[in-house]
């Protein structure tokens, strides 16, 4: 097997154009056609990250949208240890080309996202505004437009000495004062100084909400809420809880019977998308017991559509001819007011 390939390299090594150096490392090559990820130099020749640093922002960099960067999946797909993918993580935050924050997800979940910039070094140069906001297609208009301004710039070498400063002065302070204030305003922009979405551990705390009281707890509730708090080990062993536990969370539990909710969806609730690991069970039960909590269930007289108000008149005797009618007041019927309306021969 070594033949064949020594022979083919050889073969390649000798269609390199022009004189080959005497030492050192020759490079053959080949353009890739799929399954190729591009890795700028100021990744793979950084000084100052590890080898194991840069080793990682490529496979990041070279993994499909979605897939999970995590220090946990990493290790199960890489034979590096937790600790030195850890410390190469770290190393890539702090050069700007990895960022991990926590957000919660609407089911109430904490979640880790992790957004990975193949050129950090890029969201620092200034941009011209036009082109960010009309698109990339656009990008050569501003500069057809800026090439009046630049002709008479050649043309200082074949004028008079005083001339230039007083022509070409204005033009450089003005091309040249908009960059600190475009590249200032890029920074303040970085990724790195975003606002942070999980305050910080000084910040105070909100008091936990309270556990969910049924009205009545009848020996019933008690005992199916009891029973399903104990069978949730054989649906996710993650969710193993002590008597104690079981006893502080029946109210809870049969709160959810109380409201009709049918056993299998309290337990689906409970042991659907766990995080792993689950360090406290009983905090994360009573967590989800409180945060998904439903509602009671509508009565038929609430579900039923509202009918229209129909507005009944009541009648009235005519003051006249005593004749009844309907109006809101009394007074003459239609036939009297037409009568005394009418002038007297």
């Amino acid at each position: 097997m070594d033949t064949p390939q020594n022979t083919a390299l050889m073969r390649a090594l000798a269609e390199v154009p022009g004189p080959l150096p005497t030492s050192g490392v020759v490079h053959i090559t080949l353009p890739h056609t799929e399954r190729f990820t591009v890795v700028g130099n100021h990744l793979a020749q950084n000084a100052a990250l590890s080898t194991a640093a840069v080793g990682f922002a490529v496979r990041i960099q070279s993994l499909p949208q979605g897939t999970e960067v995590g220090i946990k999946a990493l290790a199960a797909r890489f034979p590096e240890g937790e600790k030195r993918i850890a410390a190469a993580l770290r190393e890539l935050e702090a050069h700007g080309y990895l960022q991990r924050t926590r957000v919660r997800l609407p089911n109430g979940r904490m979640v880790t996202r992790t957004v990975f910039c193949n050129h950090p070094e890029a969201l620092l140069r200034p941009r011209p505004a036009e082109a960010s906001k009309r698109g990339p297609d656009l990008v050569a208009a501003p500069v057809a437009v800026s090439v009046p301004a630049h002709i008479p710039a050649p043309a200082p070498p074949h004028v008079t000495a005083p001339a230039p400063p007083h022509v070409t002065a204005p033009e450089t302070h003005q091309a040249s004062a908009p960059s600190p204030v475009s590249r200032q305003s890029v920074a303040d922009h970085r990724p790195v100084s975003t606002p942070r979405l999980v305050p910080p551990p000084t910040a105070p705390k909100a008091p936990p909400r309270p556990l969910p009281q049924p009205r009545e707890l009848t020996p019933g509730l008690q005992q199916a809420a009891v029973a399903l708090l104990s069978d949730l080990r054989r649906h996710a062993p993650e969710l193993v809880l002590s008597e104690a536990d079981i006893e502080r969370l029946t109210p809870a539990t049969a709160t959810w019977l109380e409201r009709d909710a049918h056993p299998d969806t309290i337990r689906r609730a409970l042991t659907t998308d766990l995080p792993q690991p689950v360090k406290y069970p009983a905090k994360f039960v009573r967590h989800r017991l409180t945060v998904l909590l439903p509602p009671p269930l509508p009565g038929t007289e609430e579900l039923a559509p509202a009918r229209p108000r129909t507005v009944v008149i009541p009648l009235q005797t005519c003051e006249g001819c005593e004749r009844a009618f309907r109006s809101r007041t009394p007074s003459l019927c239609r036939d009297c007011r037409t009568a005394c309306e009418q002038p007297a021969a």
